[in-house]
């Protein structure tokens, strides 16, 4: 199995880094503090077909990029700012990907053009306050009513809330049904009967919208309902394998930025008449992270791969949760051992504001969490593993 990069997808990286590196590192340290990615560099990143990275090329007029390309996407935006690669991410893996594969044509042509040019962004809006990694006891309600659906409900950590103009909602049409009770709508952010409330106030990603969503008779035509009713978890856990294998690259991309800057940070200060990367204990830091990181990369490789196996084929392919999760688990944990390292690389100075590597140490610690903590990764791996033997693993 070979990973190496095609020719166009080595231009592809090298365009990904330098736009990261003339665009986005320089408003990096302005989103963390005023909790806010420019809507001038969304823009910006439109312009170069990142928010229709995995869009068709026909008929949407997509970048149509497969998923290896779409990870050194991720991987480049997330080295300089981890905030600007989730809205990208959420954006393009989890609901633009989820409403061309799963949507009706008539909801396809209606919205997927409009969040192909940046027009409107896309957001997730899976998780309620007693439903995390349990979706299965959603309490936003859906019911039939004549020619639509009327929602009823809350969410809480609404990845993209408050930036988007669409939103992906899972809902409850048959609550006594469990996971096969659950369904998906597209759902425009003007709807009567939508309403973002207030936004997360986090430790690390500040400069990405986590925000809460409220539904209260929010009405929405029956083409916006997503495959057919009762499809939702279904739906879910397809967006959640592809959001993986993204969130792996920023959590990739995060860990290689980190190291980049205790390189340079080794090389230009001095102590005992020496640069400290000249000191053993500092070398031995700066390798352990090199080789976590290359790890990490192959089995992000791998991930992509299977993934573009899947997408690609008639049938849906081979699954590739297990790997998805796999990758999730082990770069997350990655991202937040390298970026420690790297703090301690920087000794006191990387404990202040004026050093960007306490934003990486932030915003890594958020990549255990989110689209499934480290925990339910470990459930999802384990259940694969154990399913041969006949054990059926539970929460």
């Amino acid at each position: 199995m070979d990973f190496t990069l095609t020719s166009e997808q080595q231009m592809a990286q090298k365009m990904f880094r330098d736009f990261a590196t003339k665009e986005v590192a320089k408003v990096a340290d302005q989103a963390d503090k005023q909790e806010e990615v420019p809507a001038r560099l969304l823009k910006r990143a439109a312009g170069q077909g990142f928010l229709a990275a995995l869009a068709a090329e026909e008929p949407y007029g997509g970048a149509g990029l497969d998923f290896i390309t779409y990870t050194l996407l991720m991987e480049a935006l997330a080295a300089e700012c981890a905030s600007t690669a989730l809205i990208v991410h959420v954006h393009n893996a989890l609901t633009l990907r989820t409403f061309a594969k799963h949507g009706t044509a008539a909801a396809a042509a209606a919205h997927i053009p409009q969040m192909v040019t940046g027009e409107r962004l896309g957001a997730f809006a899976l998780t309620e306050a007693d439903a995390g990694s349990d979706p299965t006891h959603l309490r936003t309600i859906a019911r039939r009513d004549g020619a639509g659906y009327i929602l009823d409900g809350a969410k809480t950590w609404v990845s993209n809330g408050g930036l988007a103009g669409l939103y992906l909602i899972f809902a409850a049409t048959d609550p006594a049904a469990g996971a096969r009770g659950l369904s998906a709508f597209v759902v425009p952010a003007e709807t009567p009967g939508l309403r973002v409330g207030g936004r997360e106030k986090t430790l690390g990603l500040r400069g990405a919208h986590i925000a809460r969503l409220y539904l209260q008779g929010c009405r929405v035509p029956a083409e916006n309902l997503l495959g057919a009713e009762g499809d939702g978890y279904r739906i879910a856990l397809d967006a959640l394998d592809a959001g993986r294998v993204g969130i792996s690259a920023v959590a990739l991309g995060v860990a290689r930025g980190a190291l980049e800057r205790g390189v340079k940070y080794a090389s230009e200060r001095s102590q005992f008449g020496a640069p400290i990367g000249a000191k053993q204990a500092i070398q031995a830091y700066l390798a352990d992270a090199a080789t976590e990181i290359a790890a990490a990369e192959w089995l992000v490789r791998h991930a992509a791969w299977l993934a573009d196996q899947a997408e690609g084929a008639q049938n849906g392919g081979k699954p590739f949760t297990q790997e998805a999760a796999i990758a999730k688990l082990f770069t997350s944990r990655m991202a937040a051992e390298v970026t420690n390292k790297m703090v301690q690389v920087h000794g006191g100075a990387g404990y202040i504001v004026d050093y960007p590597i306490e934003r990486y140490y932030r915003d890594a610690r958020a990549l255990e969490l989110v689209e499934g903590t480290s925990q339910i990764q470990q459930i999802v791996i384990a259940g694969g593993l154990l399913a041969g033997v006949g054990i059926k693993v539970k929460p």
